[in-house]
């Protein structure tokens, strides 16, 4: 009985891990490893050997690494300024409070327009920046989101075969 409750527990555990990619303040990474976790120590600790924890580890610094990355590229990319990309990181979280899902889009894409019309770039210019940083916010998404379930897909792989 105890097993069902912590497998219903882990699945949970994942599907929310998904919704952290529309609402950034959940903790999507580590809510898949608390799943890990609970498998682990929980159900089976003789499954899932070091193999698989140094596979999900170097997936997990990836994850951090991509997201990171597809924004710096993008909004660089784009023409835009240090800081537009932190307005748009900042504007991300708050976007994903403000008409979810889609204010983790449009409050980025304003934030970053009116972050560089403020230091003096031309309409095109902060337009450009903002479309950067909507490319690397949606980016770092798919990213996410693959990293994500290639970690789940290991981890179903691991205690199934």
């Amino acid at each position: 009985m105890l097993d069902v409750i912590l497998w219903i527990l882990i699945v949970v555990l994942f599907i929310v891990s998904f919704i952290g990619v529309i609402y950034p303040i959940i903790p999507s990474v580590l809510l898949i490893w608390i799943g890990f976790l609970l498998y682990q120590f929980g159900i089976n600790s003789d499954e899932l050997g070091w193999l698989f924890w140094i596979a999900v580890a170097i997936l997990t610094v990836l994850l951090f690494v991509a997201d990171i990355v597809a924004n710096s590229y993008f909004v660089k990319k784009f023409g835009g300024s240090k800081w537009g990309e932190r307005a748009a990181a900042i504007a991300v979280i708050v976007g994903s409070f403000i008409i979810p899902p889609f204010g983790i889009i449009i409050i980025p894409f304003i934030a970053v327009l009116v972050i560089e019309m403020m230091q003096k770039r031309t309409l095109k210019e902060a337009f450009m920046a903002s479309i950067g940083s909507l490319l690397g916010f949606l980016g770092g998404t798919v990213a996410k989101v693959i990293i994500q379930m290639v970690m789940i897909i290991i981890f179903v792989f691991t205690i199934i075969f």
